[in-house]
């Protein structure tokens, strides 16, 4: 019988038996998710030899949720989420330019699940179309509940839209077209502080090196540039003595032992940058907007999105829902081809988010090891020489037969 996670003063509690929510999404979700469920549930035997097992409950959203239900995303799928206070999820549909707004994007609002976290790293025998992909190793903290995802905006034309643009002229002396559609960005000290306290605990917490703040505030002052003053502010009121800022490096620029580097780039720049010298960042700290070009360029870099897992989390209540990171590719539904590692990934994060670290390494190492050894799905079986084409579930096969050969130790 499962029980519930809770959250207390301490931290997560999490039981051996957890019931954990999943949408299996749509178009390829519900292929990539039969495959994660199997290596998921393979490393959890396996690290726990029974022990402990993940209790799983289906919950409902998108295609599969209209049209039994005809809602989107139901009460009851929120309620799920809310109540378990940690779940996964498949790619869901979202129509571009009309119709509902984004299902992922309405999960995070409602669950105020500020931290999406993007972990990119490199796997051996990944084909990448960069020279040096094994430089990167970096981790995304992007804001998750304000900036333009915020989702505030007038469609041009209509009477808010006219409304709104005789506002900024006659109160702000701002000159807008009138044929113009208006959105408005918004970026507080409160979302950016608990985004930045997030990132930069976790460098802490994980031994890693610098946090760079990465924003637009050259030209974005009020908004982008006060993300990264407050970001600073966070550093040096929340972290005196385990953080130092760049401007308050000693002479020969070395850091301090026991210190994260808080530094900041400007989007652009950063941008060129980790194609130039990944290797000078590590934890990344940034905006709704910035986080979501940043964490697809990443990913492209170590072989795509395919192979990137996602996090959305509020630290705070413990809540917390876990992700592909890719699309519905719809013209491959069904056909058991697609490259499930982010799910599974995503798996992973979970997984580390539970405190069952010996499951992730289990998955990790078996992962790392059938890519390795050229057995691969078709996004990377086309573009490696020598590679063994497996289809989703066989390539879910492979990782579940390597999972034994991964343990070296445990509880």
């Amino acid at each position: 019988m499962g029980e519930k996670i809770t959250m207390t003063a301490s931290g997560l509690q999490v039981p051996d038996r957890p019931i954990i929510p999943y949408i299996e999404g749509d178009g390829t979700g519900p292929d990539i998710w039969a495959a994660a469920v199997r290596v998921l549930d393979g490393a959890v035997a396996a690290a726990y030899g029974g022990r402990r097992r993940i209790e799983w409950l289906e919950v409902l959203a998108g295609e599969k949720a209209n049209e039994r239900t005809g809602n989107w995303l139901p009460q009851a799928t929120e309620d799920a989420f809310r109540e378990h206070l940690v779940g996964i999820k498949g790619p869901l549909t979202t129509p571009i330019g009309t119709g509902i707004r984004s299902l992922n994007v309405a999960l995070r609002q409602k669950l105020d699940l500020y931290v999406c976290l993007r972990p990119v790293k490199y796997f051996p025998g990944v084909p990448s179309p960069v020279r040096s992909p094994q430089d990167v190793d970096m981790v995304v903290f992007r804001e998750n509940t304000e900036d333009v995802y915020a989702g505030f905006e007038v469609e041009a034309g209509t009477p808010e839209a006219r409304r709104l643009i005789d506002f900024a002229r006659a109160e702000l002396g701002w000159t807008i077209r009138p044929d113009s559609g208006v959105g408005v960005k918004p970026i507080s000290e409160t979302g950016t502080a608990r985004l930045v306290e997030a990132a930069i605990r976790y460098a802490i917490d994980h031994g890693r090196r610098s946090v760079t703040l990465v924003h637009k505030g050259n030209i974005q002052k009020f908004t982008e540039g006060a993300f990264r003053r407050w970001g600073y502010r966070v550093a040096a009121e929340r972290f005196p003595d385990r953080t130092i800022a760049w401007d308050d490096l000693p002479a020969g620029g070395e850091v301090p032992a026991g210190k994260v580097l808080v530094k900041d780039a400007i989007a652009d720049i950063f941008l060129q940058q980790i194609l130039t010298r990944p290797r000078e960042f590590d934890v990344i700290a940034t905006m709704n907007l910035n986080g979501d070009y940043i964490s697809d360029a990443l990913a492209a870099q170590v072989g795509g999105i395919g192979i990137a897992p996602g996090a959305n989390i509020n630290y705070r209540t413990g809540h917390a829902i876990f992700e592909a990171t890719h699309g519905t590719a719809p013209k491959y539904a069904g056909k058991n081809v697609v490259n499930p590692s982010s799910v599974i990934l995503s798996g992973v994060l979970m997984l580390e988010h539970l405190g069952w670290i010996e499951a992730a390494a289990l998955i990790d190492r078996a992962l790392s090891a059938t890519i390795a050894a050229g057995r691969v799905t078709y996004d990377f079986a086309r573009l490696a020489t020598g590679a063994t084409q497996l289809s989703t579930s066989e390539f879910a096969d492979d990782i579940v037969a390597r999972l034994g050969s991964a343990r070296t130790d445990g509880p």
